[in-house]
């Protein structure tokens, strides 16, 4: 006997169910199960983990495309030197590369002798040359061409290194003048802001650059908080990269009273509060008292164990610099005077002025003081007495 075929079975009466369509999901969203120990912040984690990956990775395809210019401009210099290249060569091999590595950029004509450049201002500058693999092939090209002195190309080096200046920033920076100010009028310190931060030196400036703010004609101290407040990430740049914000107008309370401090800011290189008081004119003396009077309040309620002691900084439109240094002589507290430049200035100006510092500088190296030439003097009349 043949067993039947088994056929299927169906329920009579019923209809079968179909799923409505499921919305598509946006791709670069990821749903997190709510069952189980897993949370979003352990997945962020792991994005964490790969963008610090990729991060380093851009990095290193920097430092060893700098390392490869060095090589080629090292090559290129040797060549000009022993072989005398000169540029129909050097266009030769721009066309031979181009040959090869069609989709190459990077290795036309100018960009080959600005190689051979790059090597040969840094040759003799080991700690330069060093400094110049942390950074980009523009920035290097700019620091290259628009600094003549070696102290000045190490000290772009080294804020652009140690700042992470974006190429935007450095030729904002460039354009300001950074070094020539900040040797023309080193940031002035009161005593205890020297003797208990040691390295403030290094962290303030003289006078900042706020051209970002676009103020109008006339303003107020108000209208210059808040473009701070409103262009917040640039000020920290020209601040520095361990200034964290806290906050504006903090208030702070001393007996009875309510008192708003400007600006206040914490630095993570000095371990401390800055307290930032704005003065929309010159500065005036009796401005140091009010800032010390918050210091103070800082220090007492504010300021955690482990910080240091607070530091004030005033930021004014104008000073005098024999006022502020009569002022700061007798300060009690760690603060500084400093102005902020609406306008980027003059560089010409200040080129010429530096110009004249160095000429006066050597000028004093090469000539000996009364008291050198005193000493010359008793050491020759010494020796004529013992003969």
């Amino acid at each position: 006997m043949l067993a039947s075929k088994a056929r299927p079975c169906y329920t009579v009466g019923m209809a079968k169910k179909r799923n409505p369509p499921r919305k598509p999901t946006e791709p670069d969203k990821v749903v997190v199960p709510a069952i189980g120990v897993a949370t979003q912040a352990d997945f962020d984690f792991v994005l964490g983990l790969i963008d610090s990956a990729k991060v380093r990775a851009i990095a290193a395809v920097s430092t060893t495309l700098i390392g490869l210019y060095w090589s080629i401009g090292e090559y290129i210099s040797r060549k000009t030197a022993d072989e005398g290249w000169g540029k129909g060569t050097v266009e030769v091999l721009a066309k031979t590369i181009r040959r090869k590595y069609p989709t190459l950029v990077g290795y036309s004509t100018s960009n080959l002798w600005r190689m051979g450049q790059f090597f040969e201002a840094y040759r003799d500058e080991p700690i330069l040359a060093t400094l110049s693999r942390e950074l980009s092939w523009s920035h290097n090209l700019a620091i290259m061409s628009r600094c003549k002195r070696a102290e000045e190309r190490e000290f772009y080096l080294r804020l652009a290194a140690g700042e992470r200046w974006s190429f935007r920033e450095l030729q904002r920076q460039l354009s300001g003048a950074l070094f020539e100010r900040a040797v023309l009028s080193p940031p002035k310190l009161s005593t205890p802001l020297a003797e208990l931060h040691p390295g403030a030196g290094e962290v303030f400036k003289d006078s900042y650059l706020v051209e970002f703010l676009e103020l109008p004609g006339a303003y107020r101290e108000q209208d210059l908080e808040q473009g701070l407040i409103e262009n917040l990430k640039q000020f920290l740049i020209e601040l520095g990269r361990d200034f964290c914000f806290v906050g504006s107008q903090y208030l702070l309370q001393v007996g009875g009273r309510d008192f708003a401090l400007d600006l206040l800011f914490f630095n993570r290189a000095l371990n401390c509060l800055v307290a930032i008081e704005l003065k929309a004119d010159e500065f005036q003396p009796e401005h140091l008292g009010q800032l010390e009077f918050y210091l103070e309040a800082l220090d007492r309620d504010v300021k955690k164990p482990h910080e240091r002691p607070s530091i004030g900084v005033l930021l004014c439109a104008t000073k005098d610099s024999e006022v502020v240094e009569y002022a700061l002589s007798r300060a009690a507290s760690p603060a500084l005077v400093s102005e902020y430049q609406t306008r980027l200035p003059d560089k010409k100006l200040l080129q010429a002025k530096l110009h004249e510092f160095y000429e006066l500088a050597q000028g004093r190296a090469e000539t000996p003081t009364i008291e050198a030439r005193e000493s010359d003097k008793a050491k020759t009349n010494k020796g004529k007495q013992k003969t």
